[in-house]
């Protein structure tokens, strides 16, 4: 194998690992949003807990953006390997012919 296939399977890895880490460090910070205010609610000496908002929906938009890339990459792959059912399939247009306005 050739040096130019190995960088560019190296930079097609590259292309997946980043948005599966993105994904993840947002799934992190939702869990870790939740977490903090419910650990907030044993603590005595805050009088009012507040929900963390911003890293919370940080964490959402992180994780919709690297789930939706890697599915949407997914069923690309799929659709061109003819793997996906027919509700998946690509529309296309008809082409029947003899519909009574020809005639």
């Amino acid at each position: 194998m050739n040096m130019k296939m190995l960088v560019s399977r190296f930079i097609a890895i590259l292309i997946l690992v980043i948005p599966g880490f993105m994904a993840m460090k947002g799934f992190l910070m939702m869990k870790d949003a939740i977490f903090l205010y419910i650990a907030v609610h044993g603590d005595d000496s805050v009088t009012n807990p507040s929900f963390g908002w911003l890293p919370f929906l940080g964490g959402v938009a992180l994780f919709v953006l690297g789930v939706g890339f890697l599915g949407g990459w997914i069923l690309f792959r799929d659709r061109k390997r003819n793997y996906v059912g027919p509700r998946f399939k690509k529309k296309r247009p008809s082409t029947k012919s003899g519909s009574p306005s020809e005639s």
